[in-house]
């Protein structure tokens, strides 16, 4: 079934275009894998520490919400990193 549909995908796309659709790899730069991982856990630690503050200022517990929320986010960007290093199945 896979195989079927792969076909009229190709056969739709040549039809459209008058060119057969290849595959391309993406392959990345080492820089490239780096500077994701670096925004990947900035990201999440800023996310976090932003949900922490508002929290503090909504609930005037100060730095408690700061604390575990920058560890919460903190612990998401590893998890995103995680996920970004781990051999595709």
């Amino acid at each position: 079934m896979t195989e079927d549909f792969e076909r009229r995908l190709a056969d739709a796309e040549k039809r459209r275009t008058g060119t057969i659709r290849t595959e391309r790899k993406a392959e990345t730069s080492a820089w490239g894998v780096g500077t994701r991982v670096g925004v990947e856990l900035l990201s999440a630690l800023v996310v976090g520490l932003g949900i922490g503050w508002g929290l503090d200022r909504w609930l005037h517990t100060s730095p408690l919400m700061l604390v575990v929320f920058v560890f919460l986010g903190g612990a998401a960007g590893i998890a995103n990193v995680w996920r970004l290093m781990a051999p595709k199945r």
